[in-house]
């Protein structure tokens, strides 16, 4: 009789490793469960081994430093976001600012001349441009209009700068600007007619 308890015990065994072989994967969740809550329970047991004083100079800490962090994170992102918003809605305004001061224009205002001769347009222009206060710009007569490009970091710049050539007679067809977000330059393309 004791033979076939043995086999029962084998079998038994042999069946409990067959199944473990089969749930491996929980087994592995398992022990990571298991090293989680052994964790647990060593820092509980290490609380409750404080004195009442320290555990309330502890959780006084703790909270102290998640409201610190949590508060400050927060408020920096939020604030970062903000800016971003509030320089995206400017850059937007100011657009759209120059695109309606396209429609401006007197189309009956001739070009600026001096002492009753006539000045080509590429360097009208360009002399409008310099006196606004745009140095360095790339301006060339193509047919009938002129193109210019240039870049300058000061909004009111290209702003004054663009409203002085529409005031003195060159209607915009094409304006293209692009702010550089390392160098924060404003990228201007245009082109210019009479």
């Amino acid at each position: 009789m004791n033979r076939p308890q043995r086999r029962n015990k084998r079998n038994i065994t042999n069946l409990s490793n067959s199944s473990n072989m089969a749930t491996s994967s929980p087994v592995s969740s398992n022990t990571f469960s298991e090293r989680l809550s052994r964790y647990q329970s060593t820092l509980w047991t290490r609380w409750q081994a404080l004195s009442p004083r320290d555990q309330l100079a502890l959780g006084v800490l703790s909270l102290f430093l998640l409201l610190f962090i949590g508060g400050y994170g927060g408020y920096s992102v939020n604030q970062a976001a903000k800016d971003s918003k509030e320089q995206y809605q400017q850059q937007v305004a100011d657009y759209f600012w120059l695109r309606a001061q396209a429609g401006n224009i007197d189309n009956n205002a001739l070009n600026a001349s001096t002492d009753g001769q006539v000045v080509a347009p590429a360097t009208a222009v360009s002399s409008l441009l310099n006196k606004a206060g745009i140095a360095n710009a790339q301006v060339a007569a193509v047919g009938d209009t002129v193109q210019l490009s240039f870049a300058n970091p000061s909004q009111a710049l290209v702003s004054s700068a663009l409203s002085e050539l529409s005031e003195q007679g060159w209607q915009i067809t094409q304006l293209n600007m692009q702010q550089d977000i390392n160098t924060e330059q404003i990228q201007v393309q245009a082109t210019l007619a009479l």
